[in-house]
């Protein structure tokens, strides 16, 4: 991959927990298509005829992030960076989150265990929906290993900068529409679903958005008409790809579950208390089921989460 190499910071109000990105990311990962490697997130990609890598790392005393492009980005860049802004949602006052959500005696205490936690965004709302309806019902193991796949047989190779780093650029629609899933580790309905979606984006018959510029209720109202798509699957693509602060995936098993254990409690929960946050309390509630796990070393409470 030739082309020049720049880097660049990008700004936040703080708090923010870069380490809660690099683990949520470094679980998830796409093999060939992004890795975490130490401190910093890197991942392949393409914006119109623009292609490259990016690599993220936190400043080491400062309240940015530091990017570094690689690749021949002609008029791109303010609109790459506008992306990544977006994918680590650095543009968010987490005051106003936690005005909301600290009133809450059940979420306060993790507000303030790891008041940095944000929403973690997706650089491509494709990429991203390819995730979540992989996901449904499999472990995040599970997933992360079709998705790999899928990106190694559908995915267009790119010249690597460096030993070991991202080999291919993420499938298109049309790619993923028309490519071979057989024997890809998935129900065969699923892959009916994955790839059905896939050629109504790639014809257009999807509203589907670039970041910034989409109809967030006509594209979940496209998806839901959809069949194998159902209502988490939605909430959670608005969450994360169309940044839908109030979204609620609240049929997601590891939300059930810590809802039920909190039936008895008092006050009781009632999830309109964290509008129009509830999705950052969904993530809080999420990131406490995890360190539990990690803890515990035991069982797989996020099987439900992609």
């Amino acid at each position: 991959m030739k082309g020049k190499i720049t880097t660049h910071e990008l700004n936040y109000t703080p708090p923010l927990d870069w380490a809660f990105f690099l683990h949520y990311l470094g679980t998830r990962a796409t093999a060939g298509v992004e890795a975490v490697e130490g401190e910093r997130y890197v991942r392949t990609f393409a914006l119109g005829k623009a292609v490259g890598t990016l690599t993220l790392s936190h400043h080491p005393t400062d309240t940015r992030l530091l990017v570094t492009i690689r690749g021949n980005v002609g008029t791109q860049t303010e609109t790459i960076l506008g992306r990544v802004r977006r994918m680590f949602d650095l543009d968010i006052d987490l005051s106003s989150v936690h005005a909301v959500l600290g009133i809450d005696p059940h979420l306060a205490p993790l507000l303030a265990a790891s008041p940095g936690v944000r929403v973690l965004g997706a650089w491509s709302p494709f990429e991203l929906l390819v995730r979540t309806i992989v996901g449904q019902q499999v472990t995040v193991k599970a997933a992360t290993t079709i998705m790999g796949r899928i990106a190694s047989r559908l995915g267009k190779p790119v010249d690597a900068l460096n030993q070991g780093g991202p080999l291919f650029l993420f499938p298109t629609p049309r790619a993923l529409a028309d490519g071979n899933l057989e024997a890809i580790g998935m129900p065969s309905k699923r892959v009916l679903t994955l790839q059905n979606v896939a050629q109504a984006i790639a014809d257009m018959t999807i509203p589907f958005p670039e970041p910034d510029n989409g109809n967030l209720d006509g594209v979940k109202e496209a998806l839901l008409k959809m069949p194998g798509i159902g209502p988490w699957t939605v909430e959670y693509f608005a969450l994360r790809a169309l940044r839908d602060a109030d979204a609620w995936p609240g049929t997601d098993l590891v939300l059930r579950r810590i809802l039920e254990q909190h039936e008895s409690a008092y006050p009781p929960i009632d999830t309109d208390r964290w509008r129009p946050y509830r999705g950052y309390a969904a993530v809080h509630l999420w990131n406490k089921a995890s360190q539990e796990q990690r803890n515990n070393s035991t069982g797989n409470v996020n099987n439900a989460k992609p």
